[in-house]
């Protein structure tokens, strides 16, 4: 399957491009007056192969979650217990993630990659919970999708935290999800995740495949205090030290100093690309998956859209990296996909430019 995915996923549409430089050249604005808006809309047209591309609707945000062995090493203050209790959380609707998500209109997926502790998930014939969504619509209450690869990784400062056996799945779990989520008709994925001490693997993944110093790369996560923040640089610098991934290798890093939850990441990213789908990115364990598929298919970098910048500097070196401009900057570190779903509406309104605002000619107006 993923080798098959990436074999899919081809350059930008220069045509397509072109052609939504020109329609952008003489709508009734001045040239150039959206600024970085413009320029997505072109690279949007260039992913479909058409001008204008699909507006990017619906969303559909896939959570994907799993715990941590280098949990072990107190890199953050939160039990890890709690991934379990938000997945709960996203399921009843109370997360900030919901609440981001019924403004925009997104469903929610949530899909359990590599939780420690096991899931109530509910019989096949449960009725959904009673969720609220925005008045007017008819917005599916969230989901849990069981694709447990493990139970958690290992601790990468002692060994491998994944086998690339297990890397491997944890990425076709992500292809899978982008598949599902757009053959029911999404028109734009939304990265999401959660687990407890994931922005300590998801230091370590932007460190390997940038060559950054892992203090560069490194960040606050939760809050953490300066001495959990010292532990926690050391704890990345002694896992890149023990391992030496190969950036040339994305499985192998991914497998190293990886979660399960970076690498589904990763895959959804790769099954968006293959499909010419745009997949909005929100923070740093977004952005370190994403680093790790434009590694595997350098082309897969034209599907994404950085939807914010994170607090966690981690993510402004990766984002450097794969020369990606964030559309809001806001200090958020919340993850979830919240930061991705603030962005969708500007992602929206980049597209519907090139759908509804009338040329010169066909509006009358006189140009300079």
């Amino acid at each position: 399957m993923l080798e098959t995915t990436i074999a899919a996923i081809g350059p930008l549409d220069g045509s397509a491009m072109t052609a939504a430089r020109d329609l952008q050249a003489r709508l009734t604005k001045p040239a150039g007056s959206l600024g970085a808006l413009e320029e997505l809309s072109v690279r949007l047209a260039g992913l479909a192969g058409a001008c204008p591309p699909p507006l990017p609707e619906p969303a559909a945000v896939a959570i994907f979650a799993g715990d941590h062995g280098v949990h072990a090493q107190r890199v953050t203050p939160w039990p890890q217990e709690v991934t379990a209790q938000m997945i709960g959380n996203f399921l009843a609707g109370g997360a900030v993630v919901n609440a981001f998500a019924r403004q925009a209109g997104a469903s929610v997926t949530v899909v359990d990659v590599g939780v420690a502790a096991p899931l109530p998930f509910p019989p096949a014939d449960a009725a959904p919970a009673d969720v609220p969504a925005p008045t007017g619509t008819t917005l599916a209450p969230p989901r849990l999708l069981d694709a447990n690869v493990r139970r958690g990784t290992r601790d990468m400062t002692v060994t491998a935290a994944l086998t690339r056996d297990e890397a491997r799945a944890a990425v076709e779990v992500g292809i899978r999800v982008a598949g599902e989520l757009l053959d029911a008709g999404a028109g734009v994925l939304i990265t999401g995740d959660m687990g407890i001490a994931n922005t300590t693997p998801a230091a370590a993944l932007i460190a390997a495949f940038t060559g950054v110093d892992p203090a560069e790369a490194t960040g606050r996560g939760t809050g953490v205090d300066d001495e959990t923040y010292r532990r926690k640089v050391g704890v990345v610098r002694a896992a890149l030290d023990r391992h030496r991934p190969d950036p040339a290798d994305p499985l192998g890093v991914l497998a190293a100093v990886g979660g399960l939850e970076h690498a589904a990441l990763t895959g959804l990213i790769l099954g968006a690309a293959a499909r010419r789908v745009p997949v909005l990115l929100d923070g740093v364990i977004a952005v370190s998956a994403a680093l790790a598929a434009a590694a595997l298919a350098p082309d897969a970098v034209g599907a994404m859209v950085a939807g914010h910048r994170s607090a966690e500097p981690g993510a402004t070196v990766a984002l450097r990296h794969l020369g990606l401009d964030p559309l809001v900057d806001l200090g958020l570190r919340l993850g979830e996909g919240t930061g991705a779903l603030l962005a969708l509406p500007v992602v929206t309104g980049a597209v519907r430019v090139l759908h509804e605002v009338a040329t010169f000619d066909a509006a009358g107006v006189s140009e300079k």
